[in-house]
């Protein structure tokens, strides 16, 4: 299983990379951005499941930069830790009005970092060890692996993480072009009937285990996962 990614948005390289070394320790995947756009750029192209943003950037806030996150489609599920030295009550509520999960100020102690970082992933429900039911279906993150009813079920990598997206944000429709940007990446070039190719290869497998109905089709809108009975 890859490791959940988190973006370091930090513009001093010596925190940056002290932050990256302990949460690599601790079995993350890192991303690091020293200002907002490049941190869009690696927001699009790699999904993060949640974002260590400093206060003070060069090229916009922190701070404004959460805002603008939280009011955007495409990163609604991201979780944000905002990292400042700004200690006032005042400024850790607006840190969290602007839509930060949680606040650290510094100087700060990895071990806490990390700490506050595995609280909010398992409160959003993002974690390495746990697995998700849904229906006759059980995707292990940690084994990456799927099974139905106890029997595993063949899948290629694409497939996987279809599912695994699908999954993981149930009974939700999402275009092709959504499930391009958040499956493959928005800097992979392929054309959205792509998408429709390996939700086939998809279905063909789950058919032998009686579940592909649970990948449902809604016309004109795109795809969904749900174990609900297909609406009209």
């Amino acid at each position: 299983m890859t490791a959940s990614k988190i973006l370091i948005v930090e513009d001093e390289p010596p925190i940056r990379e002290m932050i990256a070394f302990h949460l690599s320790r601790a079995g993350y995947e890192t991303l690091q951005a020293e200002d907002c756009r490049q941190a869009r750029q690696l927001l699009a192209d790699e999904r993060p499941v949640l974002a260590l943003i400093d206060w003070m950037l060069p090229d916009m806030s922190g701070l404004e930069l959460t805002r603008q996150l939280k009011r955007d489609s495409d990163n609604e599920d991201l979780a944000v830790i905002m990292l400042t030295a700004r200690a006032d009550e005042h400024d850790k509520v607006s840190g969290l009005q602007g839509g930060a999960d949680d606040y650290v100020t510094k100087p700060f102690s990895p071990r806490e970092l990390i700490a506050r970082i595995e609280a909010i992933l398992r409160r959003v429900g993002v974690t390495e060890n746990e697995g998700i039911d849904a229906g006759i279906l059980q995707l292990d993150a940690a084994a990456h692996r799927v099974r139905a009813a106890g029997k595993e079920v063949v899948l290629g990598p694409t497939e996987y993480r279809l599912l695994s997206f699908l999954m993981t944000h149930p009974d939700r429709v999402y275009s092709r072009a959504q499930l391009l940007d958040r499956v493959w990446g928005a800097n992979v070039y392929v054309e959205e009937r792509t998408v429709d190719v390996h939700v086939r290869r998809l279905r063909k497998a789950l058919t032998e285990h009686f579940a592909e109905h649970y990948i449902q089709t809604v016309r004109g809108a795109g795809y969904r996962f749900s174990v609900q009975e297909r609406q009209a």
